[in-house]
């Protein structure tokens, strides 16, 4: 097997390499565990598990800036994957670990999308992600943790920014205590926890034009073995800073012939006391209704960028601001998903919060 030199994963060439390789190995062996609930432990468990076959931090935030005010969405995603097949190679340049990061920035006003990717394996000071905290860089790409702050810094074509999100509010756990049901089966559960209701300010640059902004962010931090059903060909995903305080979390995964398979989130009110558990959802408590479609000129693929979601809370309508907020990530980890700035209304229809809306398996099954 021959590996490119790590510090030229830049170039277009090596990285289809290394991504086919890496596709081509088995990342776990056959018979993932099944999760148990424990005690997550803090700060600890902010950072990697590289035992677990996937990982992810996922940030999302809808920011304002400039006069008069212009809107923005903005998404960053470091991805961990372990390659199983390569767990006993002995040579440092086995790619062991792999680092994946998607970036992305929706301009309301011009209704366009920016966005980017970044792929290497983990070391030679190019892709790291450490065990005891959130301190997470891939090239000049990081999203790290300095007290109740998240620093958070990527650049594109055409876009940069750099953004400070501050903590107002403790750590959510989803499902049992952090332990995240996503199937029928008990292997397929995450350890899952948020962070909603983060105080966002910075500067975002588009074209080279600085711009401060302020505004809300939402983190998840999810680690796996095995998340998808072999029925299961995605999911749908919504979570939402409401003007309130609250935070709405809810998710179906879908079979090919789109009927769900499982369902669930959570709901937390500051009336309810942000120190403790949130309500969580339990299986059939969530449904999804899609109300409007979108097709992408790109894929083709038909996707729902407006749905009717009945909680236990509410019955919400989420609706993208911009429907074209499809993420073609193929040179990276060779999936196409729709990831976008959404806002959410009540069964009343007066607006309540907004947030991102996470649509994946719209152009084939979802590999993880």
């Amino acid at each position: 097997m021959h590996w490119q030199d790590p510090t030229r994963t830049d170039s277009r060439l090596p990285r289809r390499r290394l991504l086919a390789t890496a596709l081509a190995l088995p990342l776990l062996p056959t018979g993932a565990r099944a999760l148990a609930p424990q005690r997550l432990q803090f700060p600890r468990d902010l950072g990697s598990h590289p035992d677990f076959r996937t990982e992810w931090w996922y940030i999302t935030g809808a920011v304002a800036g400039g006069t008069p005010a212009r809107d923005f969405g903005f998404q960053l995603t470091f991805f961990r994957s372990r390659v199983a097949a390569t767990q006993g190679m002995a040579s440092a340049f086995a790619a062991k670990q792999l680092m994946f990061a998607h970036a992305a920035v929706t301009d309301v006003t011009g209704k366009k999308l920016w966005h980017d990717q970044r792929l290497a394996r983990a070391g030679f000071g190019v892709a790291q992600a450490s065990e005891t905290d959130t301190d997470i860089r891939l090239r000049d790409w990081s999203l790290r943790r300095d007290g109740n702050n998240y620093l958070a810094r990527a650049s594109g074509a055409g876009f940069d920014f750099t953004l400070t999100l501050t903590e107002t509010q403790p750590l959510l756990l989803q499902g049992d205590r952090g332990l995240s049901r996503k199937g029928p089966e008990p292997k397929q559960a995450s350890y899952y926890y948020s962070l909603p209701q983060l105080r966002t300010t910075g500067t975002l640059r588009l074209g080279g034009k600085p711009l401060a902004v302020q505004g809300k962010a939402w983190l998840d931090h999810e680690w796996s073995d095995e998340l998808l059903h072999p029925q299961a060909v995605g999911w749908d995903w919504i979570g939402m800073n409401l003007a309130d305080g609250s935070a709405l979390t809810a998710f179906q995964l879908r079979t090919k012939a789109g009927a769900a398979l499982w369902d669930g989130g959570s709901f937390r009110h500051p009336a309810m006391g942000l120190d403790q558990l949130p309500h969580v959802f339990s299986p059939g408590e969530v449904v999804f209704r899609p109300v409007r479609y979108w097709v992408s000129p790109l894929t083709g693929a038909r996707y729902p960028v407006e749905w009717l979601v009945r909680t236990p809370a509410d019955i919400y309508t989420v609706r993208a601001i911009v429907d074209n907020q499809e993420l073609d990530s193929r040179a990276s980890t060779g999936t196409v998903y729709w990831e976008g700035l959404s806002e959410l209304l009540d069964s009343n229809g007066r607006p309540v919060g907004r947030g991102y809306l996470e649509m994946t398996g719209y152009t084939g099954r979802l590999q993880l």
